[in-house]
């Protein structure tokens, strides 16, 4: 893929995903920056490995939801860059509960760290791409954003939400050349995924018309292409790699 940028910040990407995004985009030629919260070693060998492969990459501590932490943290990629080419959204959490059995703190704490944490990213990322008017932004949410689903009314608001504000991002950032577009991944094989039992993964597949959940690899190349140069006229849109859940 071609790439203008140099550099790209992931959020969450010390594992899982994440950690698949970083290596995509290192093996792309851009120097990434892997953002973690508490997996520091997890991180760091993240490092070695693309730096073995002969990529570029730096780790950089800090928990999405402390909004001063995320600033200080894209003012430190540009102070020692020049500049932020892309970022991606990629953080989050859970907290599943039916919602009639949901605190509104456990509701919030999940906005928190999903929704507000991927609004902070997206204004920052706007300020330092606005001054050099060129940049792209992936946020990635999940088609629970679409669909919603039983237990998960919190984390369904968060990446719902998601969807609706990278729209309005992208409508704002257009004039100065910049994009901004989601990935809606459905069910991933994931170290999450790895622990459920097998009748619970047999169920899940029979709701996934090619019958059988995707790779994070296939999570990652859809974000690479999103930023790259070849969505260069894509801009507010969602792109979903769910395997034909949501068609």
């Amino acid at each position: 893929m071609k790439f203008t940028g140099k550099n790209v910040l992931v959020t969450g990407a010390s594992r899982g995903i994440g950690a698949e995004i970083a290596r995509t985009l290192a093996a792309e030629g851009l120097k990434v920056w892997i953002n973690y919260r508490s997996s520091a070693a997890q991180a760091e060998a993240l490092r070695e490995e693309i730096a073995a492969a002969g990529g570029e990459a730096r780790t950089i501590g800090f928990d999405v939801a402390d909004e001063e932490a995320f600033v200080a943290a894209v003012k430190e990629i540009v102070a020692e860059d020049g500049g932020l080419s892309y970022l991606v959204n990629n953080a989050g959490i859970t907290n599943d509960k039916l919602a009639m059995r949901m605190k509104s703190e456990e509701f919030m704490a999940v906005i928190e760290a999903n929704l507000k944490s991927a609004f902070v990213g997206c204004r920052e990322a706007l300020k330092a791409m606005g001054k050099q008017r060129f940049g792209a932004v992936v946020n990635v949410a999940s088609i629970v954003g679409e669909t919603g689903n039983a237990g998960q009314a919190n984390y369904a608001a968060s990446k719902g939400g998601m969807i609706a504000m990278t729209k309005s991002f992208a409508l704002e950032a257009a004039p100065r050349g910049i994009r901004y577009n989601v990935v809606t991944p459905g069910f991933i094989a994931t170290d999450m995924t790895d622990v459920l039992k097998e009748e619970v993964k047999e169920g899940f597949i029979s709701r996934i018309p090619l019958g059988r959940f995707g790779e994070p690899r296939e999570v990652a190349e859809a974000v690479a292409f999103l930023l790259s140069d070849h969505a260069s006229y894509i801009t507010g849109e969602t792109l979903r790699v769910n395997g034909g859940m949501l068609m």
